[in-house]
């Protein structure tokens, strides 16, 4: 049986970028301030990583004005929610992906989309995007690699799965944000990241998002391969994040 995954892991450029973003992740949950404060640190992670992809989004907000909680932007609130919702969604994740998206996009959408649209799949697709029947058979196959089996690394599977909702844009509204946190569960229920302490949000915002996804469009070799290769440098962009965290709360 056919690894498509296997075959992309393997593509030049991507098995280097992938263990250094595995070694990142090794000497990031060796640090000592995680023997007693791990889940302090994934929750000021969960916050940066929401702050960054509604940065993405065009809804820059200082962390000190998250922390607050005087928020009114809707893009905002909606990052807070799907952060908040990952910890409920990982079994699901694994055995019902399709659920688990309906659920991410219902939170992150409040406020963006009707109430009758929120974790339906769009009707039909705006101009010069895949149609509806693309977009269905492709996550159908997303479903697939969800689901099934394959020798790739966690990175590379969060990498695709990332880049097939950023592009495919399946519901219509706050795509963005559901396909970073479908990234970031990936990396946490296939094993890269099981404490969720990586702010990988964090890497792609610094990173050329936008580029890195028309890249990974073109689906050539080469546009996919920079596509994986951009992700494994937004999970070490994300370590270099929470290290410092991590630095911060050891020096008290």
């Amino acid at each position: 049986m056919s690894d498509p995954l296997a075959v992309i892991a393997e593509l030049p450029g991507v098995p280097e970028a992938v263990k250094e973003a595995r070694e990142a992740v090794d000497r990031l949950y060796r640090h000592r301030v995680l023997r007693r404060r791990g889940p302090e640190v994934s929750a000021e992670s969960a916050l940066r990583g929401a702050r960054a992809s509604a940065a993405i989004e065009g809804a820059d907000i200082p962390l000190g004005t998250l922390r607050s909680g005087e928020l009114d932007d809707p893009v905002v609130q909606g990052a807070l929610r799907v952060s908040a919702e990952l910890g409920r969604l990982g079994s699901t994740w694994r055995t019902a992906p399709r659920q688990a998206l309906a659920r991410l996009h219902t939170v992150a959408a409040a406020g963006l989309a009707p109430a009758e649209r929120l974790g339906r799949p769009c009707a039909e697709s705006p101009a010069g995007e895949p149609g509806v029947e693309e977009t269905a058979i492709r996550v159908d196959g997303l479903v697939k690699l969800l689901t099934g089996t394959t020798s790739a690394p966690a990175l590379v599977l969060a990498a695709i799965v990332h880049a097939e909702l950023a592009v495919l844009r399946p519901f219509g509204s706050a795509d963005g944000l559901v396909a970073r946190a479908a990234e970031r569960l990936t990396l946490v229920e296939f094993g890269l990241d099981p404490k969720s302490l990586v702010a990988v949000e964090v890497g792609h915002l610094e990173l050329p998002y936008d580029e890195g996804l028309a890249g990974y469009l073109t689906g050539t070799p080469e546009g996919v391969a920079q596509w994986v290769c951009q992700c494994a440098s937004a999970v070490t962009l994300g370590v270099r994040e929470i290290t410092a965290v991590c630095e911060a709360l050891q020096r008290g």
